[in-house]
């Protein structure tokens, strides 16, 4: 399983690590499906996925973000030993709905945040 993060929302995707030659490849259209299920628009969803064609993917330098994956990573685990489905796009909603110290000051989960960025969809 790969786990990536937005930066600026802390959004989380998981999907399918294998083939990992073609994560890169397989990305926009899980993030797509993690955005549908938060409720965003179709519209503002097709224009991000559109905008990924120049999207670039890198390590962290930010322990602030590792932080964060890490206690993703371990919430994985335990919501994955409860939930019954083992869904990976319901596995990202549920963790995007944990407080992060880095959007403390704004809205303290990724979802809240998430709307926010989207608040001005059609």
């Amino acid at each position: 399983m790969a786990l990536l993060v937005n930066e600026r929302a802390l959004l989380p995707v998981l999907m399918p690590l294998a083939p990992a030659a073609t994560l890169t490849d397989r990305f926009p259209q899980q993030l797509a499906r993690v955005l549908a299920a938060h409720g965003i628009a179709q519209e503002r969803i097709s224009v991000e996925v559109t905008e990924m064609e120049q999207a670039r993917y890198a390590k962290t330098a930010s322990r602030s973000i590792v932080g964060v994956m890490n206690e993703f990573s371990y919430l994985a685990e335990v919501y994955c030993d409860h939930l019954a489905s083992g869904d990976l796009i319901e596995l990202s909603v549920k963790l995007a709905e944990t407080p992060c110290s880095p959007l403390y000051k704004r809205a303290l989960t990724p979802e809240r945040e998430l709307r926010l960025l989207f608040s001005g969809q059609p």
